[in-house]
């Protein structure tokens, strides 16, 4: 996550120097933009590259994303949480040729294409979660608290990689951001595969061949073939066979929960440089990376800190709650925001948005059996995959209309969809449930 928050406003911000460059060719409007009125060309033209780029990544990743999960239920997670790291490697290395050479803009659509080829960040969350779902296999008490420590890792690595990336570009330019972001994925892999080791869980679950592995037969190329129709097929089943109860209603609702949750945070992502740097804020990249690592960090001490705490006098369902009102507030206060206080006072509202996910991630955990982890998290990241598209033609295509009488606008649509969030919550807790931990949780 450090290296994500590291790379996304370096990319964006080299999409915005060189569409500035390539459009309008005036090194003096490109250096001090903000007081001219052909910036706001700029602005349109960045935002529909930013569509394109999210675009891509979506897309390339939902094949992949669909299908791991249920892969590494069998073959071991250590494999899927390296993949994304090896592509992330060789994207790196174009985005840096593409901060080097006088070269088009577009040609970092390629990246993200290399990106979603083993799902990115997606394919990562899914085979973490996965992971830590083998390790409290009996101890579902903790569960919720395992679910939240690795959830604030996200805004942790989000502090240290808009600290980091904001420094290193403003002192040395998008290179190196570029540099520290292959950095990070060369200690991930060093990581996996010089310490990590398979949950002792997670084997005895792989070693107990699944029905299709039992039935199936044939030459090994038509099982090459069926390779991708199998694994997502039993990501599908996960989510969608008949289970007792109100189960299987609720693991939906809370799958819904997830896309529109996703749906909005990188929503958020793909416009908020634009929006800080518009007038009247005028934020500088340094600004931006304070503000967001002020912003990740109290949102990590919510996970950290502040739910750990509450947790021993309300019940979970009740602080998700409560986490999607406070984020609700947090998207008004930034859509009306016309000054510097007013945009950091949004991240003290927002500090703890964080809650609701980690409580969404680790109820449906609980729902569905051991050896169905990977393939209902594969389904999850599938949905986050999806994210990526709709939420970059949503609010990529509707920032620049909105840009010339209220920018803040999308951000007011933000919070709608989190109150849908909030509604599904409800619904939720009033489901009657069979499950032990649901009933606890309820």
């Amino acid at each position: 996550m450090t290296s994500s928050f590291i790379v996304t406003p370096a990319y964006q911000q080299m999409i915005i120097t060189k569409v500035c460059q390539e459009v309008l060719k005036n090194v003096s409007i490109c250096n001090d933009p903000e007081h001219y009125k052909e910036y706001e060309h700029v602005q349109t033209t960045s935002s529909y590259i930013f569509l394109q780029f999210n675009a891509i990544l979506s897309l390339v990743s939902i094949p992949p994303a669909i299908m791991l999960g249920s892969w590494s239920d069998h073959a071991g997670r250590r494999s899927v949480m390296a993949l994304p790291s090896v592509l992330s490697l060789l994207s790196g290395g174009l985005l840096l040729a593409v901060s080097l050479l006088e070269i088009s803009v577009y040609w970092i659509l390629m990246a993200a294409a290399l990106i979603g080829l083993t799902g990115g960040h997606v394919s990562i969350f899914l085979s973490c979660f996965s992971y830590l779902a083998d390790l409290t296999m009996g101890s579902s008490s903790t569960r919720t608290l395992r679910m939240a420590v690795a959830e604030s890792m996200i805004f942790v690595g989000g502090t240290m990689g808009f600290l980091l990336g904001g420094f290193l570009e403003q002192e040395f330019g998008l290179q190196a951001a570029f540099g520290a972001y292959i950095g990070c994925h060369v200690l991930v892999l060093l990581y996996i595969v010089l310490w990590l080791r398979d949950p002792s869980v997670g084997k005895n679950t792989r070693l107990v061949p699944c029905k299709e592995e039992m039935t199936e037969s044939g030459s090994q190329e038509d099982q090459s073939r069926l390779f991708i129709i199998k694994y997502a097929k039993m990501s599908f089943k996960a989510v969608f066979k008949r289970r007792s109860g109100q189960e299987r209603m609720k693991l939906h609702f809370l799958m819904l929960c997830t896309f529109i949750n996703n749906l909005v945070a990188v929503g958020e992502q793909s416009i908020l440089l634009l929006y800080l740097m518009y007038e009247p804020r005028e934020f500088t990249t340094a600004l931006f990376g304070v503000f967001n690592s002020a912003r990740m960090l109290l949102l990590g001490f919510g996970l950290l800190g502040l739910f750990p705490l509450l947790m021993r006098c309300v019940k979970e369902m009740t602080l998700a709650k409560l986490s999607a009102v406070f984020r609700i507030a947090s998207y008004v206060l930034l859509a009306l925001s016309n000054n510097t206080w007013m945009v950091f006072l949004v991240a003290v509202v927002g500090a703890p948005s964080g809650i609701s996910q980690a409580v969404i991630r680790s109820l449906s955990s609980a729902i569905v059996g051991p050896d169905e982890q990977g393939a209902m998290f594969s389904f999850s990241a599938s949905v986050e995959a999806t994210c990526i598209l709709i939420a970059a033609t949503i609010f990529n295509g509707l920032y620049p209309l909105t840009l010339p009488t209220f920018p803040g606008m999308p951000f007011i649509i933000m919070a709608a969809f989190i109150l849908i969030v909030l509604i599904l919550l409800q619904w939720i807790s009033e489901l009657p449930s069979t499950h032990p931990r649901l009933v606890l949780s309820d």
